[in-house]
């Protein structure tokens, strides 16, 4: 089939380089940089430029925009797509997403379903992508309650063809809830850790333990603006409820308290321990 990917930067970068490397389907690609569509296009990454023209040729449309520019990219493209075929955006947030085309996609031909691959790095941009970077991830389908099976069904062998080693189904607010805490808290802790004076002097005296802490401080801020917003419902809840657990360990050391904080550390570990063990 043919695949048009809107977007490629880190993570549409790699769905077109994945899906070259990996299976047998032509690439349409388009990015509003047009260094970086002549590059792909150069290196083989795309076999052609991806225009309003020819959308309706693709079966599958992947886009990799920030959540504004999808809702805007879809709403306006609608009648562009292929009767039959497949739209998915690959964004990190899915309520304001899914909620933001419902109106437009519910009344034509093609079926939009929500993705979000969870994978990633701390650069972004197309020089970053890989071909590689879904090896053995996640990815999170939100689909409408109205999609079929079989449409589901295809999106899942097209995904595990490109590396991911999981499919997970998930409501778009089930999504929203639970990234809030897996991925968009992290973000949030990271930059604020990484601003300690101390975090200057680190060298020679940092190992595995900070550089975990800190890799993902070196993010996109206008990106992560706009999906920190559009989710911040359920990102204040996670960030309310660490600020209520961090005073916890904040008042056991301010007062000296030994067994105060044995208690919050052996009831960290075992948490860890049985999250592990049920999901071995």
């Amino acid at each position: 089939m043919t695949v048009g990917i809107v977007g490629l930067g880190l993570i549409g970068g790699s769905m077109a380089k994945a899906v070259k490397a990996r299976t047998a389907e032509r690439v349409l690609g388009f990015d509003r940089d047009g260094t970086v569509l002549e590059r792909a296009l150069r290196e083989g990454v795309c076999d052609g430029v991806l225009e309003t023209e020819n959308l309706g040729a693709c079966e599958l449309v992947l886009v990799a925009l920030w959540p504004d520019d999808t809702v805007d990219f879809i709403n306006q493209n609608v009648a562009a797509f292929a009767p039959g075929g497949i739209v998915c955006d690959l964004c990190g947030v899915k309520g304001s997403v899914c909620r933001g085309v419902w109106a437009a996609v519910s009344k034509r031909e093609f079926t939009f379903v929500g993705a979000h691959p969870m994978a990633g790095r701390e650069r972004s941009g197309y020089e970053n992508a890989s071909g590689d970077l879904f090896e053995g991830a996640s990815i999170l389908l939100t689909p409408f309650p109205e999609t079929e099976r079989r449409v589901l069904d295809r999106l899942s062998a097209f995904y595990r063809s490109l590396g991911f080693s999981q499919v997970v189904e998930a409501t778009p607010e089930e999504h929203d809830r639970i990234v809030a805490y897996t991925s968009q808290l992290a973000h949030i802790v990271s930059s604020a850790y990484v601003k300690s004076p101390t975090a200057a002097l680190h060298h020679g005296f940092s190992a595995g333990s900070y550089r975990d802490m800190t890799r993902v401080a070196r993010l996109s801020e206008d990106m992560w603006t706009q999906l920190f917003l559009e989710n911040r419902g359920s990102l204040l809840t996670e960030l309310e409820g660490l600020i209520e657990r961090l005073s916890d360990y904040r008042q056991a050391l301010a007062a000296g308290d030994a067994a105060a904080l044995r208690a919050l550390l052996r009831e960290g570990r075992e948490t860890k321990e049985r999250i592990d063990a049920e999901n071995d």
